[in-house]
């Protein structure tokens, strides 16, 4: 017999029926219902001489421009102020592969953050395919409607491979924010503890828990930011050049990390570390938390349960940051994603480099300013001076190095 299928708006678990127990009301299916956006109008359409602009004959003229000139269509379209927020479905948070409808609601709730905190418009994506070719195959049939295209919730590995196929042949930015969103984020933040502690990134030591997407990119990132040494541990231990069991992708991983010739286990490599960041879930012992270096940071980010407890992480580290709101130093992606694709179609950019990159994270950073303290590593989501420091860091970048074309 088929399980009953309850509303989770409805006043009982049975649908009212007398005497029945009333289910508790859920707000969050309150919020969704009928979904988090909308299409609006940015001209009016009152009377048959708006109709005659807006649409036939008015618009065959701007069409017959853009056909002459193809790079008008970033001034007489929509074009430049939009980006394609694309998934099939496969890694959606913490939920795994629930297919493309079961992740639209997380879609839509991408493409209103990139509007609320960076003043870009946004489309939710959602591919019914999971075949690599076909998903790059679609965007880059889409793509000429687009000023960029943010990739969301795509599982590893095949994340690296359609955003770099992606990269290789569209001419507008491409963006895996579960990568580098994370990294650029993680990276402020860490810049900021390691000012706090009077240290330079050279000197420190990471160990990254996770090598998929996030793992991935910011073991890469902060290298490429000049952190010491970082060390990258999966499920079955340390990723290092000596074990026979590892994909392309990690076995590229092990030949740019583990400078120190580490094997063996996380608790391993966290012996004398002076960072940890976890971006896999599961638990890390408190005892090697406790065998880190002096003044270690911990940036637990699996959510909702961090890899490392925070009160357990404040006996032993000097910075503790988590991906929880309810917590102090939340690494949140929202900190960077609606800037960087600000600055990058604000200057039309033709990809989003490394320098891109770092240039947000130091923006980032340098928000918090004076008010710098091991509970204030990185800003609030919600200070208003984050998005706007992160777009013209951004735009210089890209003008800096030579991805600009306005």
């Amino acid at each position: 017999m088929a399980a009953e299928i309850v509303n989770p708006l409805s006043d009982s678990a049975s649908g009212g029926a007398e005497g029945a127990p009333e289910e508790p009301f859920d707000p969050a299916f309150a919020l969704h219902r009928g979904g988090k956006m909308a299409i609006q109008a940015t001209v009016p359409v009152r009377d048959k001489d708006d109709l005659s602009l807006a649409y036939t004959p008015g618009v065959a003229k701007v069409c017959s421009a853009i056909a002459e000139q193809p790079e008008l269509v970033h001034d007489y379209t929509w074009k430049s102020q939009v980006v394609a927020v694309v998934t099939d479905g496969t890694a959606v948070l913490g939920l795994g592969d629930i297919g493309p409808e079961a992740s639209l609601p997380v879609m839509e709730g991408k493409a209103i953050l990139f509007k609320q905190f960076g003043g870009v418009d946004a489309v939710p994506l959602a591919l019914a395919t999971t075949d690599t070719d076909e998903i790059i195959d679609t965007v880059v049939r889409l793509a000429p409607s687009f000023g960029g295209v943010n990739l969301e919730d795509i599982s590893a590995p095949r994340c690296f491979e359609i955003e770099r196929k992606l990269q290789e042949r569209l001419d507008i930015p491409v963006f895996h924010d579960d990568q580098h969103g994370t990294a650029v984020v993680t990276l402020a933040a860490l810049r900021n503890a390691a000012k706090l502690t009077g240290r330079t990134l050279g000197e420190l030591r990471a160990v990254i828990s996770g090598a998929g997407a996030a793992g991935v990119a910011i073991a890469k990132f902060l290298l490429e930011a000049g952190v010491g040494d970082v060390t990258v541990a999966d499920r079955k231990g340390i990723v290092s050049g000596d074990r026979d069991d590892l994909t392309e992708v990690k076995r590229e991983l092990a030949e740019i990390t583990n400078r120190a010739g580490l094997s063996g286990s996380l608790e391993t490599a966290l012996s004398g570390a002076d960072v940890f960041i976890g971006v896999s879930g599961g638990t890390v012992p408190e005892a090697a938390v406790a065998a880190m270096a002096p003044q270690a940071f911990v940036f637990a980010m699996a959510n909702p349960d961090p890899e490392v407890d925070p009160e357990i992480a404040h006996k032993y580290a000097s910075v503790v940051a988590t991906g929880r709101s309810d917590y102090p130093n939340q690494i949140n992606n929202v900190l960077a994603f609606p800037g960087i694709f600000a600055g990058a179609l604000q200057v039309r950019a033709s990809r989003i480099t490394e320098g891109m990159k770092i240039a947000a994270a130091n923006a980032l950073a340098d928000v918090v300013g004076d008010e710098l303290a091991a509970d204030y590593v990185i800003p609030s989501p919600f200070d208003e001076r984050v998005a706007p420091a992160v777009t013209a860091a951004v735009a210089a970048a890209a003008r800096a190095e030579g991805v600009a074309r306005r």
